[in-house]
């Protein structure tokens, strides 16, 4: 049994005999913790238990070159769509407002935005990317890249393409805007 002492100097815990315990083994390396075929045969939740994964490695490529989910999907929806209302940004990457505000702020503290009233309604901020923005985009692209290739890395570039496809199909289904 490990105690406060073992966890705080590194040593392993002993058995009774005074050999030292096995490492336990990965949940993915025991078959019975795999989890049951009927649940594996369900999109919803495959899609689930993969997002996990595929959130943790997108974090940490990000917080490698001091950045957020948000702030891609920000930076990324101003490159391709151009200048935008805080609102417009919010809608088109499905980003809660006080959370588009907040990550606004940080982006416009690092030189990657700037906001300026709109002239048309002095109400509204325009939020445009800057040349530093546009530097940290391309940075973006290519530690998430790695970080896709890590997520996908049982699939050929084939299977991504398709897996992609799909995923994109089901999304636009559900975020499609009423008839």
């Amino acid at each position: 049994m490990r105690t406060a002492d073992d966890e705080r100097d590194g040593s392993l815990p002993q058995t009774p005999s005074g050999g030292a315990e096995p490492a336990p083994e990965r949940a993915s390396e025991r078959s019975s913790e795999r989890a049951p075929e009927r649940l594996r045969a369900k999109a919803s939740w495959l899609i689930t238990h993969t997002a996990t994964p595929a959130g943790r490695l997108s974090a940490e490529a990000f917080a490698a070159i001091g950045a957020r989910r948000y702030h891609y999907a920000l930076l990324a929806a101003l490159a391709e769509f151009g200048p935008a209302s805080q609102a417009a940004l919010g809608r088109r990457c499905g980003i809660d407002r006080s959370d588009v505000v907040a990550a606004l702020n940080e982006l416009v503290a690092a030189g990657q935005v700037v906001r300026s009233p709109d002239p048309a309604d002095r109400r509204r901020n325009v939020i445009t990317l800057t040349p530093a923005g546009e530097d940290q985009l391309t940075r973006a692209d290519r530690v998430l890249a790695k970080a896709q290739d890590a997520l996908l890395a049982p699939l050929s570039g084939a299977e991504r393409a398709e897996l992609t496809r799909l995923l994109t199909l089901v999304l636009d289904h559900w975020t499609a805007e009423p008839s």
